[in-house]
């Protein structure tokens, strides 16, 4: 009987809850929605929309569209606004973008208003574009802010708010934290005073970013041929202008993912990393004889590689084209003030390269966030990426986006295949070239999607508690819990094991976090074997054994289904 008891008061409390929300709420379709919900009864639903809310954090904010504090909707994004324009200074301005999802263009004109009625100047996008030409925009308006509505890769029904700050680069704290009070603080969204003064853009700011794009190391070869997909995201026209704007022929679109289309009717998540997502690029790539495959996730802030190989195509791992593209932008820049960034869960290989091209190196804390505050004084940044296929390319006046860029990136990898094609070579013979100079840096990754968060939680408190003694028949030599800050990092949730030499010889490592924008948890390995002499073939094979054998030992010891 208690329990029954116990449940009431809660029910009425959320009850209310959804009634001051209704009372609110702009939106008829997320009203109608609550209010079917509170005439069913159904208490269930009804706390998954009210018992806990979206928190605002470093990536800003991403969830479900719908009712409620837990949901994105125009109440969340009204709020959002309102406690970014309270954190701003007097007098200034935020520019807003935004993609072709489910209510992004009505989150973005919800944003200009609160933004305009709290006093401050509002640059609106032209229309729906990639995240780096709102990145781009914010240091060229010289906006106090930048906002993108986007929810990147996640599935249809997910939408986004990411914050940039002065800078161009995305926040960091204490200025999530700060924001996300200020949104606390926040009353009913019905009372904000809102405005109207905002400014909407034209293609100028696009003609801009696509001017800057052509200060990238992009050489002079032009022959060749590209099959490429956004998977139904805004990149294709950005795009296909940059390639025209610098002279590289136009590649050829998938038919079928080509248009802007929030349901991605052809892929059950669009992102390139998911499997079955890059099957009808690839396709078109064995039909067509294109040289290489290059697709953009739906925002096209991320790049993916495919190249041909033995029996059809492989996509190459975010490691193997930043590897690729951080040789070709330090052969075709100059100066030892140059710096290159990478995350502590990328591959180790960046720092032999910058090592050979006498330039800096630093490692960061997972996201172009923290990759962009990389580095100390002096350093000139002109190459950053994560493993995630995420890279910011650079030439000899700096980063042109101080943030992911997939369209710079596609450029530039266009540059470096043309260039090793002029010369009769092929993208794999760069990677070859990589392996014999430095060892072959072999990595992968084994992630678990979950619905219930707790089981990563439960996960991560198990491998802390009882942390294996041997992972892939490698003998664990150092365990660094990342909670507790390593290597000068601030902390973050996390553990890497380094791992002794196997009987391949070599070096290994394993990363586990839980991942910050999506309910997974992710495993990071990295086997690095010598290489400078010996059939390479063998080696790879060797390596991917390797991996095999760190995967399956960190698959039984976290025992998640």
């Amino acid at each position: 009987m208690s329990g029954l008891q116990d449940a009431a008061p809660q029910d009425a409390a959320l009850q209310d809850a959804a009634r001051a929300w209704l009372a609110q709420d702009p939106d008829p379709e997320t009203r109608a929605e609550l209010q079917a919900v509170l005439d069913s009864g159904d208490s269930e639903a009804l706390a998954d929309r009210f018992s806990a809310k979206l928190e605002f954090g470093t990536a800003g904010l991403r969830g479900e569209l719908g009712a409620g504090p837990n949901r994105m909707n125009r109440v969340t994004v009204m709020r959002a606004a309102a406690g970014l324009a309270a954190r701003l200074p007097s007098g200034g301005g935020v520019v807003i973008g935004y993609d072709a999802r489910y209510g992004s263009a009505r989150f973005a004109r919800d944003t200009a208003a609160v933004v305009t009625g709290a006093g401050l100047r509002a640059w609106l996008m032209p229309g729906p574009l990639p995240t780096p030409v709102l990145a781009y925009a914010v240091g060229q308006l010289g906006a106090s802010a930048g906002v993108m509505v986007t929810a990147s890769h996640n599935p249809p029904r997910d939408n986004g708010y990411k914050v940039y700050w002065d800078d161009g680069a995305q926040i960091v704290p204490p200025l999530d934290t700060e924001i996300s009070t200020a949104i606390d603080a926040v009353g009913p969204v019905n009372e904000l005073p809102l405005g109207d003064s905002w400014e909407t853009l034209g293609d100028e700011i696009v003609q801009d970013y696509l001017r800057a794009l052509s200060h990238l190391p992009l050489g002079t070869a032009r022959d060749i041929s590209i099959a490429y997909t956004p998977l139904h995201g805004v990149g294709r026209d950005v795009l296909l202008r940059a390639f025209e704007w610098n002279g590289f022929p136009a590649p050829i679109p998938v038919p079928e993912q080509e248009d802007p289309d929030p349901d991605f009717p052809t892929v059950s998540f669009p992102n390139p990393e998911e499997p079955g997502a890059m099957d009808l690029a690839l396709a078109l790539a064995a039909s067509s004889g294109v040289d290489i495959v290059i697709a953009n996730d739906p925002d096209a802030d991320r790049c993916a590689v495919a190249i041909p190989a033995p029996g059809g195509w492989r996509m190459l791992t975010g490691d193997e084209v930043g590897a690729l593209l951080a040789e070709h932008v330090l052969r075709h820049t100059k100066g030892p003030d140059r710096l290159v960034v990478t995350t502590i869960v990328s591959s180790s290989l960046l720092g032999e390269i910058a090592r050979a091209h006498g330039v800096r190196f630093a490692e960061s804390l997972t996201g172009f966030k923290w990759i962009m505050k990389a580095g100390r004084p002096g350093d000139r940044q002109v190459f950053g990426y994560e493993e995630a296929i995420g890279y910011s390319v650079g030439g000899d006046d700096g980063l042109v986006v101080r943030d992911k860029d997939g369209i710079g990136a596609a450029l530039t990898v266009a540059a470096l295949a043309a260039e090793a094609k002029r010369d009769g070579r092929t993208v794999q013979d760069l990677l070859d070239d990589q392996a014999r100079a430095y060892g072959l840096h072999t990595t992968s990754q084994l992630s678990y999607r979950v619905d219930d968060l707790s089981l990563i939680t439960d996960a991560m408190a198990r491998l802390r508690a009882a942390p294996p003694t041997h992972l892939g028949g490698r003998a664990v030599e150092r365990l660094d819990d990342l909670a507790d800050g390593a290597d000068g990092l601030p902390p973050t949730d996390g553990l890497r094991f380094t791992l002794a030499a196997g009987p391949s010889g070599g070096s290994a490592r394993v990363v586990v976090r839980p991942s910050g924008t999506e309910p997974k948890l992710k495993c990071y390995l990295q086997v690095v074997l010598p290489a400078a002499t010996g059939d390479l073939s063998s080696i790879r094979d060797q390596a991917e054994a390797d991996l095999d054998a760190l995967r399956a030992d960190i698959a039984v010891t976290l025992a998640l289904p």
